[in-house]
């Protein structure tokens, strides 16, 4: 019988890792919209996708434009930077150190013959000294009822223990789901649902990227018309647009005004609850 034969896995460049998200699935997109968008010429986004990258006068501009179409396209833009660098011989001896601790280590072998070997002198011993693990389990049946009847009469405290528990609970906020004013198409961060304050939605499509407190980003992706994103908890967090007039944020259930018009770019909005309430509600 002939056996399938399969073919090794071939790791992506990072030109085509480019190329590979913005032409398919169901984001497919033409560079022209994207050149654009990021006021990058065309030929350069052209070279970058077919690994022309000398192309480009400058490695600094191939990084640059690099980590932009990576975002613009909802890469991982760290990924597809440290795949240029290799490709293109700028990984530092650092680097080369941080890669050499990152390898997986070698598995360690397990001797079952060994293992055979102890497991039958343990089992041996067991039989011979039977009668003190009897005993032993004899013991440990005792104690446990012992402990038993002794917690028995604690279950007053641990009724009022429980209507504590209750009484939280029932104090806990309930945040309300944003009534949404276009048909949901896509949720991110769905997990944050039920403790979001925060929601956005997209009018249009729009590119959006949310960070902490220390400027590392936790969302950065393309938001098309009818895509929910749910903030996580907490008032350290901003944003960037880039159509901040075509995204719908709702705080607490009700909808705010516009951050700002259709088709502007506008960077470190704050996305704390508060200061969304201070803007405003949409009537």
């Amino acid at each position: 019988m002939n056996e399938e034969k399969q073919e090794p896995m071939i790791e992506m460049t990072a030109g085509e890792m480019l190329h590979n998200a913005r032409t398919t699935g169901r984001r497919k997109r033409e560079i022209a919209t994207i050149a654009k968008l990021l006021c990058i010429r065309e030929d350069f986004l052209m070279a970058l996708e077919e690994g022309n990258y000398r192309f480009i006068p400058e490695d600094v501009y191939i990084l640059g434009f690099a980590r932009s179409y990576a975002v613009e396209l909802g890469l991982d833009p760290d990924e597809v930077i440290a795949k240029l660098k290799r490709e293109l011989g700028l990984i530092s001896e650092e680097e080369k150190e941080e890669e050499k601790i990152c390898e997986p280590k070698q598995s360690i072998k397990i001797d079952k013959a060994l293992l055979l070997k102890y497991y039958k002198i343990s089992l041996d011993y067991v039989k011979k000294h039977w009668l003190w693990f009897a005993s032993g389990a004899g013991v440990l049946v005792v104690l446990i009822v012992l402990i038993a009847l002794l917690a028995g009469g604690s279950k007053p405290e641990v009724q009022d223990v429980a209507a504590n528990t209750e009484t939280t609970v029932v104090a806990a906020t309930v945040v309300k789901e944003p009534d949404f004013r276009y048909p949901v198409r896509e949720k991110f961060e769905a997990k944050n649902r039920k403790e979001s304050r925060v929601v956005l939605q997209a009018e249009k499509e729009s590119w959006v990227k949310i960070e902490d407190a220390r400027g590392s980003s936790v969302f950065s992706r393309v938001l098309i018309p009818g895509d929910v994103y749910y903030m996580p908890l907490g008032d350290k967090f901003k944003a960037t647009f880039g159509n901040v007039g075509a995204i719908d944020v709702w705080v607490d259930g009700q909808l705010v005004k516009k951050l700002g018009p259709a088709n502007t770019k506008k960077s470190g909005i704050s996305m704390a609850p508060d200061a969304l309430k201070a803007v405003g509600f949409a009537e």
